[in-house]
């Protein structure tokens, strides 16, 4: 079959990625939907083809833990791949609770991951996406201090300079752990987000939001956390969603659910040219003052850039954003 357009899903093999991707290729099958991650051990996209009856989703190895590594799936990606890019969904992430560990670009491994190769994927893909195309950054409501509070404070975001974020010293090391090391990650992806949005050119059709799926229980997110937080996130919690959203959160949902909302970001039209919003479930919510702050924005942009550019034809060409 041939198809009329692309759409990327990073992490899509598993939890909200792959439920993304099944609704996506359910909703548009013209559209070829690849689900890129470092493996795919339960064949997801075989999984969904199998389910719909499809040939659409096709899986292509990817690993953000290296700069090079990115640098190598988008020459691939864009040698085999000529369909523009209608869709870039930036999802993948990781939550490590244990002691600080770094990629191979000796970048916290959070921040590297979760913000700093996401974003060289985008300036290397840039020029493939499509004119009307949408750039969604998955975020999370403990990017917010506020926010996270009202999940008890137990994970809390550290932001303060990218530098930092990426080489946090021994006090920063001290006042913070694994989870909130994420929270700081994923501050900097929605700062990042509106970031973006402000970069593109004021007659841009492109839409660029980012997204908080909330707190989800039943993934293999928590894949690296204790034995009793993963018997009870696999096992227990999925079926006390309801409880929880009436005592700690309205935002808590069952990755099915979180996928949706992520794939309704792609393809409805209320959603269609909106740039620098943030979204919770399908509705938009203002987000941190830190994400909103033009100087913090300005200033992860441009180290952001300084960072995953080699050379000065790279850095020009990715600081003009079309």
């Amino acid at each position: 079959m041939s198809y009329t357009s692309t759409i990327l899903i990073t992490g899509g093999t598993q939890g909200l990625g792959f439920h993304c991707a099944l609704a996506l290729a359910r909703h548009k099958p013209d559209s070829l939907i690849v689900i890129a991650s470092r493996t795919d051990p339960a064949n997801a996209a075989l999984t969904i083809n199998t389910q719909l009856k499809q040939q659409n989703v096709r899986f292509v190895p990817l690993d953000l833990s290296s700069l090079a590594s990115v640098r190598s799936f988008a020459q691939t990606f864009l040698a085999d791949t000529q369909l523009p890019l209608a869709a870039l969904v930036l999802n993948a992430g990781i939550q490590l609770p244990g002691p600080v560990s770094y990629t191979t670009d000796g970048i916290e491994k959070h921040f590297g991951i979760n913000h700093v190769a996401h974003a060289l994927l985008f300036h290397l893909l840039a020029l493939r996406l499509a004119p009307d195309a949408r750039i969604i950054t998955v975020s999370s409501g403990l990017h917010d201090p506020v926010e996270a509070k009202t999940f008890g404070g137990s994970i809390m975001p550290h932001y303060t300079t990218p530098a930092l974020a990426a080489h946090p010293d021994a006090a920063a090391l001290k006042e913070s752990n694994g989870r909130d090391r994420y929270a700081t990650s994923k501050t900097a992806n929605a700062i990042w987000s509106a970031a973006l949005a402000s970069h593109l050119p004021p007659d841009s059709s492109k839409t660029v939001v980012a997204f908080d799926p909330g707190l989800m229980f039943g993934t293999n997110f928590t894949r690296d956390a204790n034995f009793v937080l993963r018997f009870l996130g696999r096992w227990i919690l999925p079926h006390l969603v309801p409880l929880a959203r009436l005592l700690v959160h309205s935002n808590i949902n069952p990755p099915e659910e979180s996928g949706g909302n992520m794939a309704w970001l792609v393809t409805s039209g209320e959603v269609k040219g909106k740039k620098g919003e943030y979204y919770e479930k399908r509705r938009e919510k203002e987000a941190s003052a830190q994400a909103r702050s033009r100087e913090k924005q300005d200033e992860l942009w441009e180290w952001t850039l300084e960072t995953v550019t080699c050379g000065e034809e790279e850095r020009g060409r990715f600081e003009r954003v079309e």
